[in-house]
């Protein structure tokens, strides 16, 4: 594997980007507030629920737990909800 780190000269070469000043960075505006029309085409908002299935709760897991939960990727907290249907299904059985 080829090592793709610049140095300041090669970064130096290709900018053609000056700093901003401190006078421009005192105008800047909120990408909303300056284009507002495209702000408003891009936003996403997720939509209320019809039937809320789910309850919003608070939860302390352990950190290792976490960890490999979000390790799978996107879906995570959806994969523990089944882990723990299933461990509750478990305690419903031996209970019943």
């Amino acid at each position: 594997m080829e090592d793709r780190s610049y140095t300041q000269a090669d970064l130096d070469d290709v900018s053609d980007n000056p700093e901003i000043t401190l006078e421009e960075m005192s105008r800047a505006k909120p990408f909303a507030e300056a284009f507002p029309d495209l702000a408003a085409s891009i936003r996403r908002v997720r939509g209320k629920q019809r039937t809320p299935t789910k309850q919003l709760i608070s939860i302390r897991l352990d950190r290792d737990v976490i960890e490999t939960f979000r390790a799978t990727g996107e879906g995570w907290q959806a994969r523990i909800n089944d882990a723990l249907r299933m461990q509750a299904a478990k305690i419903k059985k031996r209970a019943g």
